[in-house]
């Protein structure tokens, strides 16, 4: 009633819960129904929740709850301890209780899905067996704790594959049709997704992103329950009318063609080149040369044989350049007349005996198994720095192999890169594992 009103939550009424006996289990349909009216109460949340746990109310109720009370993150990119994240979840949560059929489900789901991050391991897979074991203490039935349980082991699921993943590739959408069967529970853990990544902080959530996601859940929710994914690559998705007129100047002149806008979610580039060696490698150069730091990035094909560069970056110090200065240096850039490596190395040549910290983890590339049928996926991931994923192009090009498409994201110190590669033949690598060991080498 405190958290409906916005009122304060009296000391001596909490202090008589806190004395209450404890509740049957399973939890009577009354109090879970209650339990779930203050996780939807929005921001009221939080003031009624922090003075019950000061008391212990929570950890008595949710005994689980104490392993991540007043618990650091270990990623940067968190704006708050694991608790209070979990109730922000929730708040946001209930911004989205519109769109799903069990909106219950939902904001449960919010406060169970970073539990396991109190044990040892995966905390997805830990949490999913936590939520095993707490939903049906709260009362919740066989059916309902599967969903629960799918809910929280694959809460990242969404975000992970649609930043890291060919979204036109059947093998993407495969992977999410595969953990999430059903329409229902995928528009579920799309509401969670979303709610997860804005309590998180404003690096883990953008329209970007969102539009990525809603792009994957729109793919997932197409292929029919119990079927595959049709085989071979599908169509890909079409470009918008500024790609697709981006696309014809590139194509008219022969040469790159970039715009640049500045948005609420930062700086968002627009490169077409036509088709080339080294063009990866030299529009990622460019940028790191006029000190925008890359948070996203997507490469793919359009019609005619010219490629599309989208990014999101932030300008190091002051206003980013403008659009002409960048498309001057990347037609340089591509026809060797701009030295991208050279000035690179100068600038951390200069640069190297300022830097103090501690060492960071060694970078690592993989080969993801099963990652596409008519590609090889090498995964990257690496402490961010500059001309990082210029590297990782002219690695990728040394290795003479073809970038079909890549997907770049960046949170915090440290990115996640996804390369969808095949030889000159068009086919996936048969020595894959070669060219991950090239690509690591270039980054140490």
């Amino acid at each position: 009633a405190a958290a409906r009103a916005g009122l304060p939550l009296a000391a001596h009424t909490v202090r008589r819960l806190a004395a209450a006996g404890p509740l049957p289990e399973p939890w009577p349909a009354e109090a879970r129904e209650l339990f779930v009216t203050l996780l939807g109460a929005g921001p009221r949340t939080v003031d009624v929740w922090e003075a019950l746990e000061a008391e212990g109310v929570m950890s008595r109720l949710l005994p689980e709850w104490e392993r991540v009370r007043c618990r650091p993150q270990r990623n940067p990119v968190h704006r708050w301890t694991v608790d209070r994240h979990l109730i922000e979840t929730c708040v946001r949560a209930a911004a989205l209780t519109r769109r799903v059929g069990r909106p219950d489900l939902l904001l449960v789901a919010a406060l169970l899905h970073d539990l396991g991050k109190g044990l040892p391991g995966d905390h997805s897979v830990t949490g999913e067996a936590i939520a095993r074991e707490v939903a049906p203490r709260l009362g919740f039935g066989v059916e309902d704790t599967e969903v629960l349980a799918t809910l929280v082991r694959h809460h990242l699921l969404l975000v992970e594959t649609a930043t890291r993943r060919d979204l036109d590739d059947p093998a993407t959408v495969r992977v999410v049709a595969e953990a999430v069967p059903d329409v229902p529970t995928l528009e579920l853990l799309h509401a969670l997704t979303e709610a997860d990544a804005l309590a998180t902080g404003p690096a883990a959530w953008n329209s970007w992103r969102a539009s990525l996601v809603s792009g994957l859940v729109r793919r997932a929710a197409g292929v029919p329950a119990g079927e595959p994914a049709a085989a071979g690559r599908a169509e890909p998705s079409p470009p918008t009318a500024a790609e697709e007129l981006l696309a014809e100047e590139a194509r008219g002149a022969g040469s790159p063609a970039v715009t640049l806008s500045v948005g609420a979610d930062g700086v968002e580039l627009l490169m077409a080149v036509p088709d080339q060696p080294g063009v990866l490698a030299a529009a990622a150069g460019v940028l790191a040369l006029r000190r925008l730091t890359v948070r996203a990035a997507d490469l793919r094909s359009v019609r005619g044989g010219v490629l599309l560069l989208r990014w999101r970056v932030a300008a190091e110090y002051g206003d980013p350049p403008a659009a002409v200065r960048l498309r001057d240096d990347l037609v340089r850039a591509l026809d060797g007349s701009l030295d991208v490596g050279g000035r690179l190395a100068e600038r951390e040549a200069a640069y190297a005996g300022r830097r103090r910290g501690l060492p960071s983890a060694p970078p690592s590339v993989s080969v993801c198994a099963d990652g596409s049928e008519d590609a090889t996926v090498l995964e990257v991931r690496a402490e961010d720095a500059p001309g990082l994923l210029y590297r990782i192009g002219r690695a990728l090009e040394g290795a003479g192999v073809w970038v079909r498409s890549a997907h770049v994201s960046t949170l915090g110190a440290s990115v996640v890169d996804a390369f969808y590669v095949t030889g000159v033949d068009g086919l996936p690598l048969g020595e894959a594992a070669a060219v991950a060991e090239a690509v690591e080498r270039a980054l140490r």
